[in-house]
């Protein structure tokens, strides 16, 4: 998918609007639903524009450009020439038909990967940063099961959910798109630089930030509102009361999307925000399949992966602990014991030595040996958490 192409005067006019101090994306819309194209607004007089609008958006859309408005255009005329960079306009007929719905579509977009993404059937994957190894195991699972039926998985490149959910993605058969809360020639968190290239090569990141944008608190928001606009449904894996993702939920639910969430314990921290999503209305979901059952995403018949496609790592044991607990290392009845009273949920010392009723010398000398065999882990806090096995 080509974009059209712009005149540099275009080009101009276009990023001297966009990054417009006082002139949010509506009230651009509302500028070029009257006007036309930025170079036509421009033309206008202060009175034709507070006419059609109000005064300070008029104010706002005629000031003079900053002082860095050169540098910034010259940035953008080079990123522009890189292989697979793409710059969308809120005219171009790449532009992702799902944002217009928006009622303040961002008027540029700035690509970096396979375009073509940004118009393909997707699901977002997103949850907490401090997810657990449940978490981070299911956002994996299901954005795999995701992208080997064709669906695009869609994420905000953060730690914790986001990252699993386009490393999954990235495993299988279809692919992912990271949208990010900086500019797109930014990487954040700096960990994630290397996944970043992967998406690059093999999905597409999207940004509505001028290059050279850093990371801010008030960016992700709007990153969420993106997240939530570009996609038929969003999946929330894991997330506390106060979460990025319930935004990025009840954004998804107001531009008419289905929410989905994944229950878990009722003692975990990081259920509840699910929990409080499903009490709102999202759906609860178990396996994949219900996800694309209920956005009617039928299974594509397979097909030859693409050229660009990653390696495919085995999918996970799906019996758990349980299918290999007989042959771990030093196996003993009170391992056993250990791993059936842990369940599937952090617990902590206390906890398990309520439900076995294990003095305290004997529950840490079998946790230590679990924790060596790689069957639990051990988490901020004093919690203990069944290991994920990916094979």
């Amino acid at each position: 998918m080509q974009t059209l192409p712009l005149t540099d005067s275009e080009l101009t006019a276009w990023l001297r609007l966009a990054v417009a101090p006082g002139l949010n994306p509506a009230a651009l819309r509302r500028l070029l639903a009257v006007f036309g194209l930025p170079e036509t607004v421009l033309s206008q007089t202060f009175a034709a524009l507070a006419e059609a609008t109000d005064e300070a958006t008029a104010r706002a859309a005629l000031a003079p450009p900053s002082a860095d408005f050169p540098a910034l255009l010259d940035a953008v005329r080079a990123w522009r020439e890189l292989p697979r960079n793409a710059l969308v306009t809120l005219d171009d007929p790449a532009y992702p038909p799902t944002l217009l719905t928006m009622p303040d579509p961002p008027p540029l977009l700035y690509v970096k990967g396979r375009i073509e993404l940004l118009h393909a059937r997707s699901v977002a994957v997103v949850g907490s940063r401090s997810a657990t190894p449940q978490g981070i195991e299911d956002a994996s699972r299901f954005a795999r099961a995701f992208s080997d039926t064709g669906v695009t998985v869609v994420s905000g490149l953060a730690a914790g959910v986001d990252g699993a959910a386009h490393r999954g993605a990235l495993q299988a058969r279809g692919s992912t798109v990271a949208v990010i809360g900086t500019g797109a020639d930014v990487v954040y968190p700096a960990a994630h630089h290397a996944l970043a290239h992967q998406i690059a090569d093999h999905g597409a990141i999207l940004s509505e930030w001028p290059l050279g944008t850093p990371a801010r608190s008030a960016n992700f928001p709007q990153r969420n509102r993106l997240i939530a606009g570009i996609v038929r449904g969003v999946l929330i894996v894991e997330a506390a009361m106060r979460s990025g993702s319930l935004i990025t939920a009840r954004l998804a639910n107001e531009m008419g999307r289905d929410v989905f969430a994944i229950p878990g314990s009722i003692h975990a921290p990081l259920a509840r925000g699910c929990h409080r999503m499903i009490k709102q209305g999202a759906k609860l979901v178990e396996t994949p399949e219900d996800v694309l059952e209920e956005l009617g995403f039928a299974a594509s018949p397979p097909d030859q992966a693409p050229a660009s496609r990653l390696r495919i790592v085995p999918q996970p044991d799906r019996t758990g602990i349980d299918s290999r607990r007989d042959a771990l290392p030093g196996s003993t009845a009170e391992a056993r014991r250990l791993l059936d009273a842990l369940g599937h949920s952090p617990a902590t010392l206390e906890i398990l030595a309520e439900r076995t009723d294990m003095d305290d010398t004997l529950l840490q000398s079998t946790l230590l040996r679990l924790e060596l065999a790689g069957e639990l882990c051990a988490l901020p806090g004093g919690r203990y958490v069944r290991a994920v096995h990916s094979a």
